[in-house]
């Protein structure tokens, strides 16, 4: 029997997939671990696969478009409607399969590596301003239990670091004074990292 669709569910380990013949009949529903996954499609003619768009799901979209098929991607929350129950992988990837052929559904465009690359960029400097905030807060609060009221605004809270690790101590217990450099200091090394 040809199969002309495949719905896949994506994970870390193992792979459900799940193909039908052009008149619907299941051909398979079965786990695939990740060493599996290529060379199963590679034996298999060209067909319509459907993947839940996930963190990986742009490289093996690209890497099965590399072998002949036609990928699309289906944001999550354009499954739910297909599942019919529970939560096992097998009926995820049953749904995506049904999800893909829909006329009106809507599909995510496969990002380039050169794309996903400058996306990593952005995400990687926005993990950096959130550490940074916690950072921030962190020392404040400290500060805080301890009577030193540190004004809001970066600009000041940098400025109250940076007089920190140029050697400014505070009228505070040793282990207190050591805890602020310590943050401080990383604090602007993460600013710096930012900028």
């Amino acid at each position: 029997m040809q199969v002309t669709t495949i719905g896949v569910d994506l994970a870390k380990n193992v792979f459900q997939v799940h193909g039908i013949t052009p008149t619907e009949e299941v051909v398979f529903n079965k786990p695939l671990r990740r060493a599996q996954f290529l060379p199963f499609f590679a034996k298999l003619e060209p067909s319509l696969i459907g993947m839940e768009f996930c963190s990986s799901a742009h490289h093996w979209a690209r890497e099965l478009t590399a072998l002949g098929h036609e990928v699309r991607l289906i944001p999550p929350m354009y499954v739910k409607p297909y599942v019919k129950r529970g939560k096992p992988d097998a009926i995820d990837a049953e749904a995506i399969c049904e999800a893909v052929t829909r006329p009106t559904m809507r599909f995510v465009a496969i990002k380039t590596v050169e794309q996903q690359a400058l996306l990593s960029l952005h995400r990687a400097r926005d993990l950096l301003v959130r550490q940074r905030t916690q950072l921030i807060n962190g020392l404040r609060g400290l500060g805080a239990e301890f009577g030193v009221y540190i004004p809001r605004g970066l600009a000041r809270v940098i400025g109250f670091a940076e007089d920190i690790t140029l050697g400014e101590v505070l009228n505070l217990p040793d282990i207190a004074n050591e805890v602020i450099r310590n943050l401080a200091e990383q604090l602007m090394a993460l600013h710096r990292r930012v900028r």
